[in-house]
């Protein structure tokens, strides 16, 4: 995978997280809807950040589809919590993928704060430590 295609997979990613965070986000209430507020502007900030560095090489960054399909239906809570989860585990691959691929600096920072993030952003949501984030 080349530094461009990463960076493209990234996008898209973050695009697809915007979509099924913003879904989570409308079974959400008190502190988990916070949370989801807040993981939705952190995805949105770094999808921005992914398209000024993609705009900075000269390409064009993928775009948002209308509509993407949910692994699982988003009924309750529990639901939403868990659809959230499995967003910032596939991430986590996306951005291990890109902090590979990475030839410059600045977008090899990016892609490891973005994986650090992703993260973080799992125990946030339930998740449980792992030694190799985004290892497939």
């Amino acid at each position: 995978m080349t530094e461009i295609e990463a960076l493209q997979a990234a996008i898209a990613g973050e695009h697809a997280a915007l979509y099924g965070v913003g879904v989570a986000g409308g079974k959400l209430s008190g502190s988990r809807f916070a949370q989801a507020t807040a993981s939705f502007e952190e995805h949105r900030r770094r999808r921005d950040q992914l398209s000024d560095l993609l705009v900075q090489a000269g390409e064009t960054p993928a775009a948002a589809e209308p509509a993407y399909d949910l692994p699982q239906p988003v009924t309750n809570a529990a639901t939403a919590t868990a659809l959230v989860l499995l967003i910032e585990r596939r991430l986590s691959v996306v951005y291990a993928d890109l902090v590979e691929a990475a030839e410059k600096e600045p977008i090899r920072t990016v892609a490891v704060q973005a994986l650090i993030a992703t993260s973080r952003a799992q125990l946030t949501w339930g998740g449980t430590p792992q030694a190799f984030p985004g290892q497939s």
